[in-house]
């Protein structure tokens, strides 16, 4: 999609308006799918079946609580900060980058190592940026409010891991979630050739994306990257969690270790089916407003 006016707002700051809405919008819709998904993360294999809980019976549990909003939208606070922040992040950095590697290039359009390298980097510093945020996410949405140790917020939890953990506590998990920059590297090197040739086979090459041509290539390159990715999602959530080092492992090694001896390949995609069920239309509602808003915020403020 060609933009040659924005309204006096610099491309990297529309992409990065576009990304917080995105951001916010498809957090608030899909957030008790999260909740669902890094619990079913952090079950282990040596608990009894019986004891474990189902997709379904993590949903009703929630569900069937004596305030199901409150249960349903548990750690909703992190949750919302961490994705509205990280995508304006990461489209305002990824902009950027993309605009440092035309001039370094001499050239306008992007080549097949820009669609990698320009995501890439752009994802390892949004993750440094807002790994402690995750963190304290992550040890939310794994249990309810009144569980034994549960952070009642995101301060109280802030503060506790402050007190009890120091700063390296907010970044545990770091090195696996950098690793995880791959995954946008992958949705981003499918996403951007395909909606550039989506682009270029129409009359109007100006015109909006279609929303049903953003589901499809969104929701493609989404699925590419994720069938390759992970499993890093996994050993994140675990070195975040509550007493990682006692209950999966001490570091990346021992989490993995751990996790393969006791689960096998299975350890490293649980939480799969939630995970897919939440990451479409997570995927398709911030692609959505993504791209919507990106096209037409310089005409609002025009």
């Amino acid at each position: 999609m060609v933009q040659t006016n924005n309204a006096g707002i610099s491309p990297a700051a529309v992409e990065s308006i576009a990304g917080l809405s995105a951001g916010a919008v498809s957090t608030l819709v899909v957030h008790p799918l999260d909740i669902v998904k890094t619990r079913m993360q952090l079950q282990q294999r040596n608990v009894p079946p019986a004891e474990r809980p189902s997709m379904w019976g993590l949903v009703r549990s929630m569900t069937n609580h004596h305030n199901p909003l409150a249960a349903l939208y548990r750690g909703l606070t992190p949750n919302l900060i961490g994705n509205a922040s990280s995508w304006a992040s990461f489209f305002f950095f990824k902009a950027r980058v993309e605009r440092a590697l035309k001039f370094w290039r001499g050239r306008d359009r992007p080549t097949a190592a820009d669609y990698l390298i320009s995501p890439a980097v752009a994802g390892a510093v949004t993750t440094a940026l807002t790994n402690p945020i995750w963190v304290i996410k992550t040890r939310m949405l794994s249990s309810d409010k009144g569980a034994e140790g549960a952070y009642p917020s995101t301060a109280a939890g802030f503060r506790a891991i402050l007190r009890s953990e120091g700063v390296r506590g907010f970044y545990r998990g770091l090195g696996v979630s950098l690793i995880g920059v791959s995954h946008g590297a992958v949705q981003f090197a499918v996403y951007e050739p395909a909606k550039r040739m989506y682009v270029a086979s129409r009359d109007d090459p100006d015109a909006p994306i279609r929303t049903e041509a953003t589901m499809l290539i969104s929701g493609g390159a989404k699925l590419v990257a994720g069938a390759v990715t992970y499993p890093y999602q996994v050993l994140r959530s675990r070195l975040q969690n509550y007493q990682s080092e006692e209950r999966f492992g001490q570091g990346f090694r021992g989490v993995v270790r751990k996790t393969w001896r006791e689960e096998g390949v299975r350890g490293f995609y649980r939480g799969l089916v939630p995970g897919v069920i939440r990451v479409m239309p997570a995927t398709w509602v911030t692609f959505l407003v993504y791209e919507n808003v990106k096209f037409y915020l310089p005409q609002w403020l025009a």
